[in-house]
């Protein structure tokens, strides 16, 4: 039985170091925030009305949770393309922004040739790779990124350098003070759900536990949506094991139809719903609701409630919680968080094919 309290299991497991990713997100962030206010941005850039950010993986999770963050603007439409070809309806009013941690990524490199050959505005954030020279032979702006880790670990990265970029151009409000109280929180939980706080008191530990031997299926709303993507994402990669996400209001009219069959199946299943203040007060209900059906087939889940006083905050607090639920689950499995060699494996097979 693997003691999760046990400081050794720590050191013998995580022999990359995930837990230092995840302890210093805080102070990535704000360094990410404070960086990109004093980016160079082309005056005009302001003069758009649809943002696409282009990026696959642990790169376009930032452009996830900002278009959930600028849900209510009139303008501009976020929209991100996780595709090898660029939206036929990118124009003149567009901006784009490529975002690839290593610069590498192909589906990102393929779509951004597509913007090359289109009058719309053009913007990089990468550590380097093919795309940052491409970039500058071009004389496309590049927000470059001081941090060292898989890109999963940048998410401050991915999100703060966009959210800072939406608010010099101006399409939203001064956010300094979310940041501020953003970060604050993190350094808050962070200790709560650090290695060296127990089982007993630990929220992410206790919920790692649950999540053991099971598949996991996490349920969001609203700007909670690509949370739960996140969620999915880095059970996937950092405990290397199965895990879904659904929607609401769209499970309930589909998923919760399914939950009978195969018989047996619903007892290696674990839901997690995640929670905040923003949702709508119907999709709360619904969430009750889905509750009382999950329990009446004999299905184990669990409400997990978000932290903070705004929406960046809620965010945020759930990332936090979902990466060390993740990175728990891992050490349960015996497994290092870091490392991905089957994604390494599909890229190298891809390129032999080049």
């Amino acid at each position: 039985m693997i003691n999760l309290d046990d400081r050794e299991l720590y050191i013998s497991t995580d022999k990359s170091g995930m837990r230092v990713q995840i302890h210093g997100l805080p102070g990535q962030c704000k360094s990410a925030w404070e960086k990109a206010l004093t980016f160079n941005l082309p005056s005009d850039y302001s003069d758009v009305d649809k943002v696409v950010i282009l990026g696959m993986g642990g790169s376009a999770i930032g452009g996830d949770l900002l278009r959930a963050l600028t849900s209510t603007l009139s303008r501009p439409l976020v929209i991100v393309n996780r595709e090898y070809d660029l939206p036929a309806w990118v124009d003149s009013k567009t901006l784009v922004i490529a975002a690839s941690y290593s610069g590498n990524t192909e589906e990102t490199l393929s779509s951004f040739a597509q913007a090359l050959e289109k009058p719309c505005k053009k913007l990089v954030i990468s550590t380097g790779g093919k795309i940052t020279s491409i970039a500058a032979a071009k004389g496309i702006p590049v927000f470059m990124i001081d941090h060292a880790s898989q890109p999963r670990a940048a998410i401050g990265y991915s999100l703060l350098p966009l959210l800072t970029i939406m608010q010099r151009l101006g399409f939203i409000e001064g956010k300094s003070g979310d940041v501020e109280s953003m970060v604050i929180l993190l350094e808050t939980l962070g200790k709560r759900w650090q290695e060296d706080v127990p089982v007993s008191t630990n929220k992410a530990k206790a919920l790692a536990l649950k999540l053991n031997g099971k598949v996991a299926i996490i349920y969001g709303a609203g700007i909670l949506t690509d949370v739960a993507r996140r969620w999915k994402t880095q059970i996937n990669e950092n405990s290397k094991a199965w895990a879904f996400f659904e929607t609401f209001p769209e499970l309930n009219h589909n998923a919760i139809v399914g939950y009978h069959f195969p018989a047996g199946a619903a007892q290696n299943m674990f839901v997690t719903m995640l929670r905040c203040p923003e949702l709508h007060p119907r999709t709360q209900i619904r969430y009750t609701v889905t509750g009382e059906v999950l329990k009446e087939n004999s299905i184990p889940f669990e409400y997990v409630d978000s932290e903070g006083s705004n929406p960046l905050s809620y965010l945020m607090s759930l990332v936090l919680l979902g990466d060390w639920v993740s990175y728990y689950l891992a050490m349960l499995y015996g497994v290092d968080p870091t490392p991905v060699p089957v994604i390494n494996f599909l890229k190298n097979r891809l390129a032999e094919t080049k």
